[in-house]
């Protein structure tokens, strides 16, 4: 094991599978020269070369046009949006393309693309800068949602979705760059669409992803010396969604809280909740609680944003509601 950052461990990712796989290249706003936006692909471009990192102009049309293309082809195309705000720009091929040329023709093509991204809010962004619609995107069949909160499996869940033949939007938290966490040696692999318990508890299940889990681990370390013990069910994946260690958790809880960092309405933690009651509904002994953003834009201002934001003490508040 080595404890490296979010930022390290997605390098790592996408640097191991180019090496690996001369198919695979990455292109994006700022990828090559500069290094990336978040200097995640430093140094690729003086060792791969212009043809496998790819710098292009500001258009996200053109960036998820051009992927989409290039998978068809049989290339595997890692695109870059500087932030998932901009993906709306490129929302028909994202969901009407990458999503369903596959099915539409019967399986005759494939599309092995990722479209990493960068989501959430906490760095005084803005309103348009700052959102997490992670939701959205997860709603359209055919195409694989991933959002990782450690390093580790930011560094599996990145390489598996090269590898895959389906187009995954891989999205990264803004502000867990600099998180770090261990990460195995060697070849290390995260199957898209399993969920993990990420902390064993008896209390109460708390189910969450990306950013939110370290808010939800800090808010279970609290709770401890309280003498309550959380269980943590990270999703890691929206789509697929898997949702078995989710109730057999609240079999054993009986109480749940979703945290997401996305807007309450129609979003994660309402579908969380809606699958609890149905596929548990004998085993509620309280309402699930959500707990997510507030609904409005995202203030800039640092306090009301960070007002906006989920916090450890609303994850605390929600627990003892339920208890």
């Amino acid at each position: 094991m080595t404890r490296i950052t979010m930022r390290e461990a997605i390098s790592q990712a996408i640097w191991e599978e180019m090496e690996r796989d001369p198919d695979v290249f990455i292109m994006g706003e700022e990828v090559g020269v500069w290094g990336g936006t978040y200097a995640v692909t430093r140094g690729f471009y003086d060792h791969f070369g212009p043809q496998r990192v790819r710098d292009t102009p500001i258009s996200e049309t053109a960036i998820v046009g051009a992927a989409i293309g290039a998978a068809l082809t049989g290339l595997r195309p890692v695109a870059e949006l500087m932030t998932i705000n901009f993906a709306f720009v490129a929302m028909d091929h994202i969901v009407n393309e990458a999503a369903k040329l596959h099915y539409m023709f019967g399986g005759q093509m494939i599309l092995p693309l990722v479209i990493r991204t960068v989501g959430g809010g906490g760095r005084q962004l803005g309103a348009t800068h700052s959102q997490t619609p992670d939701a959205i995107f997860a709603h359209f069949p055919g195409l694989k949602v991933v959002a990782p909160g450690t390093p580790a499996d930011a560094k599996g869940l990145l390489k598996s979705a090269i590898r895959s033949n389906d187009p995954v939007l891989f999205i990264e938290h803004a502000t867990l760059y600099q998180l770090r966490g261990e990460v195995p040696e060697g070849e290390h692999l995260v199957p898209i669409g399993k969920s993990i318990v990420q902390r064993r508890g008896k209390d109460v299940t708390i189910v969450t992803y990306s950013k939110m889990l370290d808010v939800s681990m800090k808010a279970a370390d609290a709770l401890a010396k309280e003498g309550i013990e959380a269980e943590i069910v990270d999703l890691r994946s929206l789509r697929p969604l898997d949702m078995e260690p989710v109730i057999e958790s609240f079999k054993k809880t009986n109480r749940a809280v979703v945290v997401e960092e996305g807007w309450p309405s129609y979003g994660v933690g309402a579908e969380i909740s809606a699958r609890i009651y149905e596929q548990a509904f004998d085993y509620v002994d309280a309402p699930v609680r959500r707990v997510a953003q507030a609904e409005v834009p995202l203030p800039y201002n640092r306090n009301l944003e960070q007002l906006a934001l989920p916090q450890v003490d609303d994850v605390i508040k929600a627990v003892k509601e339920v208890l």
